[in-house]
């Protein structure tokens, strides 16, 4: 049996463990305690996580074991039968959306065979993200945001004021928002959640064109899986603040710490991503509760058909 076909095997397990996972973090909606909300995702996702057959690894995870008890980057999962699985994890991405009870906050998961996948360290990473159907090349780290708008723009054959480009909310992005607006690019602004915010710049219905920004190392990682089944373009460098930060990614295995990755370098092999509402947002629908049921929305990509597809969900209580 090929890698792939045996990836795809897995996948309606994998979309468990991420439902499950969002349905514990929706308990927690709105009740102000993201710590909670994020250890009631994680015990979830580790049960259904187990119950997998597969000799799983957690290469993106909670943090390093010292720091995280339960799926901590390194940790073994599964039944320990089958194939060997590389996994990146965010068992509750929008931890501080959940606890305000706001939207856009996911339970999400990415597979791949051993190796395929970046072992990021958990630091920044600056990152740039479209979608498919454009030149190669587009899109480029270095260049300005305004640069990469109107180079997207151009390849599309519009003007730069009708592209759109998703920038997570912080201060430190002020310059990226100024450069974009001297360029009359709409933007749109997010206040978490920079794996959707990949995902809307790749998905040919999402709402923005680009995505452009400093978020988690991580979060790249898992971006990159989602795009290596939609298809587009991402680079990503990491960004240290500081000595410990660097000494994480020699731990990880990365010697040179200014590298420009690029798509194929992130995910670099066939991929499965699975997103689980949490909370109401616009991938998916968030967990809702009935007489007797509570019902879930999930999106799964596979990189080894193409296949997309939206999964609702009732399971009784």
């Amino acid at each position: 049996m090929s890698k792939g076909r045996a990836l795809e095997m897995l996948a309606n397990q994998a979309v468990d463990a991420a439902e499950l996972a969002a349905i514990a973090a929706s308990k927690l909606t709105g009740r102000g305690d993201k710590i909670a909300a994020d250890q009631a995702a994680v015990d979830a996702m580790r049960t259904g996580l187990n119950a997998m057959a597969m000799k799983g690894r957690i290469v993106i995870g909670e943090g390093e074991r010292d720091e995280a008890p339960m799926l901590y980057i390194g940790e073994e999962v599964g039944l320990g039968e089958g194939i060997e699985i590389d996994i990146a994890l965010d068992p509750l991405e929008g931890t501080s959306l959940t606890a305000k009870g706001m939207n856009n906050a996911l339970a999400v998961l990415a597979l791949a065979p051993r190796g395929g996948l970046l072992h990021a360290p958990d630091t920044y990473m600056d990152k740039i993200a479209c979608g498919p159907g454009l030149p190669a090349g587009v899109i480029d780290l270095d260049a300005t945001a305004a640069e990469n708008a109107t180079a997207i723009a151009r390849a599309r054959g519009v003007k730069a004021e009708d592209v759109t480009a998703c920038v997570l909310d912080r201060e430190r992005h002020d310059g990226i928002v100024e450069s974009l607006r001297s360029a009359g690019v709409r933007i749109m602004m997010i206040s978490d959640g920079d794996v959707a915010g990949v995902i809307s710049a790749a998905d040919p219905d999402g709402a923005a064109d680009l995505y452009i920004g400093r978020g988690g190392a991580p979060e790249g990682v898992l971006g990159a899986a989602a795009l290596r089944c939609l298809g587009g373009q991402m680079q990503g460098r990491l960004h240290f603040r500081n000595d410990d930060e660097r000494a994480r990614a020699e731990r990880a295995g990365i010697t040179d710490l200014d590298r420009k990755y690029d798509l194929t370098e992130l995910a670099s092999q066939d991929c499965l991503f699975i997103a689980a509402g949490v909370t109401e947002g616009d991938l998916v629908q968030g967990v809702r509760e009935g007489a007797g049921y509570v019902e879930t929305e999930t999106l799964l990509l596979s990189s080894v058909t193409g296949l997309r597809r939206k999964i609702r969900t009732r399971r009784p209580v």
